[in-house]
């Protein structure tokens, strides 16, 4: 029977088991997300969101119970100062995890787990930026365009095509030579 078990050993001694989950805990503070397998990525919930949760109050006993479970002052410091600011609105539910598939080595099932405010990718609440409607207004017409120029700059499939592009150069030179003699 498994009553009233509620540890998930991972099969690892108690002390192990804790060192391993405070390492894993600061290097999901340290870099947001990490990728471990499913039992470990629960474990770690259990251990993380408490933290987080003792986070949101800046006081000397929180930051003091924090250390005690993660042993690592650069992840209390990040833990405080960052993270504390981004979940401060959160009841709860810090943590995501997304289950990847299984290792090619030894087929366990995998998953990353990640701080939920920290992921550009599922961010909704942001308003996103309205394109510009502005036109961009014409220029003006380059300075005495030749037939030859036109047909070498691009090949013209037929010879209609060509008439109005020799046009619409001699067109642009008249108007050019109107502009000059003003």
């Amino acid at each position: 029977m498994r009553h009233g078990k509620k540890v998930a050993h991972l099969g690892r001694t108690n002390t192990h088991r804790k060192a391993m989950l405070a390492n894993m805990a600061s290097s999901l503070i340290e870099h947001k997300r990490i990728n471990t397998t499913v039992a470990k990525a629960k474990a770690l919930k259990q251990f993380v969101e408490p933290l987080v949760t003792r986070s949101k109050e800046d006081t000397t006993h929180n930051r003091r119970i924090v250390f005690r479970a993660l042993r690592n002052k650069y992840a209390v410091t990040e833990l405080f100062r960052i993270v504390s600011e981004k979940v401060g609105n959160r009841p709860g539910g810090y943590t995501r995890i997304i289950k990847l598939g299984n290792r090619l080595g030894d087929n366990a099932d995998m998953a990353l787990i990640e701080l939920v405010d920290f992921n550009e990718v599922y961010e909704t609440d942001k308003p996103k930026k309205k394109k510009s409607r502005r036109r961009v207004a014409k220029k003006a017409a380059p300075a005495e365009v030749t037939v030859e120029e036109v047909t070498e700059e691009a090949p013209i499939a037929d010879e209609a095509s060509a008439e109005v592009a020799a046009e619409a150069a001699d067109e642009s030179a008249s108007s050019e030579e109107e502009n000059k003699a003003e």
